[in-house]
């Protein structure tokens, strides 16, 4: 019996991979970079407004790809301003993204995978265990989402994007450097490589790898600065003790001037004393590095507690008397359960099976809708 070949999302495809799809349909390979910028043009769902395509084209392309994008998902607004989506998958999984506005930027935080493998005790998304990677396109589609959904509610430009959502980018490291080709591309989404940032857990090997074929940012998650507290907090450290990854951080190939960002949340009783901040100091002096310092989220884990603000005030305190750029990052839509370590996807209303927008409709009437973006 014969069985018709699916189509090819377009949306899964690099630049160089759309030159050689039209390639195969017997078009010149201009037309690859044609489609790429008309492909991620805000409103474009369908190749018949690709007004500068020839019909015959545009009827080839019908036949034998399409354009994916999320039309089913959901938005909830944080007291504080933080939006979290809650997107349907075409497998009737869930993922989340969170934008996090500030004065001056735009900040989507992605995600790369369905749950996470990595099973770190502090973070609800590693409870959920793993499930799949993203495709490319599952992983662009929610930038273009989001995008669309800033320019409809006035919000600004997204200007930002960090992979530190559901899952472990470095995981799924094939379909995260085509997202990232597609971000960094002029004809695509046109972010430029200062304004991305991945964030790992410590996959030292695919850590080199990024580093050689990227010039995005490098933030890793360190959480602890010896291996019997680490092993503890993530297994991945048993795989790659914190040895091997402070080598790697200090052989990372980066710009002039860049820095990795080492995120640091800070653990009441277990990973925030003198001691620990001494630690952290001596380990990280040959990297060339920032640190961010958070306190736990609640994540349904009494283990983990936070050391309160002065603690935190204290361990940045003994970073910077050593010569470091230490930061304390304000977390954000807590509320919705959309802070860091907080997505676990559940936000999808499963009574009303709305989309586009229901949870916001309701934070508009709680009097939770964030006030627009400068």
């Amino acid at each position: 019996m014969h069985t018709q070949a699916a189509k090819t999302d377009l949306k899964n495809c690099t630049q160089h991979q759309l030159v050689r799809f039209v390639e195969s349909l017997g078009q010149p390979s201009f037309r690859g970079r044609q489609l790429l910028a008309w492909i991620y043009k805000p409103g474009i769902a369908e190749f018949s407004q690709m007004t500068d395509l020839a019909k015959e084209f545009r009827a080839i392309l019908a036949e034998s790809a399409t354009i994916s994008r999320f039309d089913e998902f959901q938005v909830e607004c944080s007291r504080d301003g933080a939006v979290k989506f809650a997107f349907l998958l075409a497998d009737g999984r869930l993922i989340e993204s969170v934008l996090i506005p500030e004065e001056e930027r735009n900040t989507l935080c992605l995600s790369t995978q369905v749950g996470c493998a990595m099973g770190c005790g502090f973070c609800l998304t590693g409870a959920m265990g793993f499930s799949r990677n993203l495709t490319t396109a599952e992983i662009v589609n929610q930038v273009c989402a989001v995008r669309d959904w800033t320019l409809a509610h006035d919000r600004g430009p997204l200007t930002n994007l960090v992979f530190m959502g559901m899952g472990e980018p470095l995981a799924n490291f094939d379909h995260l450097l085509d997202a990232i080709s597609i971000f960094t591309e002029q004809r695509g989404l046109d972010f430029s490589n200062r304004r991305i940032t991945v964030s790992t857990c410590g996959l030292a090997p695919q850590m080199k790898q990024l580093g050689d074929l990227t010039d995005v940012n490098l933030a890793v998650s360190l959480h602890a600065a010896n291996d019997a507290v680490r092993s503890r907090l993530m297994p991945v450290n048993n795989r790659y003790p914190i040895a091997e990854l402070i080598e790697t951080c200090r052989t990372y190939r980066q710009k002039r001037r860049k820095r990795i960002m080492f995120e640091y949340t800070l653990l009441d009783g277990i990973n925030d004393s003198d001691r620990d901040a001494e630690q952290l100091a001596g380990l990280l002096r040959e990297v060339p590095c920032k640190i961010n310092l958070l306190a736990v989220n609640p994540a349904g884990n009494p283990a983990y507690k936070s050391p309160g603000q002065e603690r935190i005030l204290h361990f940045q305190h003994i970073l910077r008397s050593r010569g470091y750029t230490v930061f304390i990052r304000q977390s954000r839509g807590e509320d919705i359960a959309a802070a860091c370590g907080q997505l676990a996807g559940k936000g999808w209303n499963e009574k009303t099976g709305e989309s586009g927008g229901t949870a916001d409709r309701k934070a508009d009437e709680d009097g939770r809708k964030p006030p627009p973006t400068p």
